[in-house]
């Protein structure tokens, strides 16, 4: 008989208003006995059927519902949710570069998929989507029919499922580097040891936006990694100083600049924070600074010590803006929330001394959507401030 689970009373609400986790601790009771990773069937306190999804005892997020009728787990509704997913994307212009299957708004929790040119980057983040992977495989290959499909589960969240952290080719061969386009810009990914799946496709439209702000300019890029903004911005700017701790991730700038024709990149290898402060001393000004950080919290219990960090970093970013320039400023930690970093940005424009205006605001693009009931989901904040 396979798992089925029923929650403690009111705790079917949030699940029931479209979220896909089932917490451990939401959990009354569990009935019947099959292996881990199975697919279970979860229940309401009063026995109301919510949905299906695979179970996994060593994780606090014991269920992950993505089957809300009476469908089952076969190969044909991984190929009609990858090939919908896919659907959507090409609808809104997509094909060379983007988040293909993008999880549990995909209606696919736990499974990542970016494509890039020809090749396919891929992410199983649970026990149940990893058990199933090679199946998923074969649908990615149906739907996309890429050259190679490259496994990127090399996270340290895959620790919380009771999994190894593994990466390898799942399907066809794949190079070391992939050429792809970005907003009019080749660019070379690197699939295989990149950050997260190669690069950062959340912000491929922002990059775009960060255009207007840095024409003419003279452009401070910190946080760069292999150089997004700094290619973007240097398409119409002045000059692009390129910021990155990582030696590795400046070479690919330069790569990626040579590629492109553009010769008006100069790179610094540093700790943005220190960075910051030896500009600000050197009284150095810039018409435009971007600061793109990685997240500085990956769980609740960080947001303090992240909060900090924001702030600190954004207050000598101000500092650096000339009169009438402009900052850009983002985070990708969804634990750090629209409504503490606006009240970190308020806090850090009055102690930099400048008078802000914010300009605009977005979030990351359309082919990573949200889920209204996930906030999870709903992660990116991207803020372009005017500092007067």
């Amino acid at each position: 008989m396979s798992y089925e689970v029923y929650l403690k009373k009111n705790e079917e609400k949030r699940i029931l208003a479209g979220h896909s986790w089932v917490y451990a601790n939401e959990v009354a009771k569990i009935e019947g006995k099959d292996k881990n990773g199975s697919l279970a069937s979860v229940f309401a306190a009063d026995g109301r059927f919510i949905g299906k999804g695979y179970i996994n005892h060593a994780s606090k997020i014991l269920v992950r519902i993505f089957i809300r009728g009476n469908e089952t787990d076969e190969r044909q509704l991984y190929l009609s949710r990858i090939n919908d997913a896919w659907k959507y994307r090409q609808k809104l212009g997509y094909s060379n570069c983007c988040r293909a299957v993008f999880a549990e708004a995909d209606g696919l929790p736990a499974l990542i998929v970016d494509k890039y040119g020809d090749y396919l980057s891929v992410q199983c983040l649970s026990l149940g989507i990893d058990q199933r992977k090679h199946m998923i495989t074969e649908c990615l290959a149906e739907v996309f029919n890429p050259k190679g499909i490259f496994e990127r589960s090399d996270v340290t969240l895959r620790k919380k499922e009771g999994l190894a952290e593994v990466k390898g080719v799942l399907y066809g061969d794949v190079p070391d580097l992939v050429e792809i386009e970005e907003n009019g810009l080749k660019l070379l990914v690197d699939i295989k040891n990149g950050q997260k799946t190669g690069y950062f496709l959340d912000q491929k439209e922002n990059r775009f936006a960060a255009r207007r702000y840095a024409a003419g300019g003279d452009v401070l890029d910190c946080f760069c990694n292999s150089g997004g903004f700094s290619l973007n911005c240097a398409t119409v700017a002045n000059k692009v100083t390129a910021c990155d701790i990582s030696q590795s991730a400046l070479n690919s700038v330069v790569q990626n600049a040579n590629l492109n024709g553009l010769t008006n990149i100069y790179t610094v290898c540093g700790d943005a924070f220190t960075v910051l402060r030896d500009l600000k001393k050197s009284g150095k000004k810039f018409d435009l600074v971007i600061l793109d950080p990685p997240a500085f919290c990956k769980s609740a219990a960080e947001v303090k010590d992240a909060y900090r960090g924001y702030k600190d970093i954004n207050i000598q970013g101000m500092k650096l803006v000339n009169s009438g320039g402009f900052l850009i400023t983002c985070s990708c930690s969804h634990y750090m929330t629209s409504v503490l970093f606006e009240r970190m940005l308020t806090e850090a424009a009055k102690e930099s001394g400048r008078t802000v205006h914010s300009v605009e605001i977005k979030t990351q693009a359309p082919d990573h959507p949200s889920l209204l009931c996930a906030d999870e989901t709903h992660y990116l904040k991207f803020y372009v401030l005017h500092i007067i």
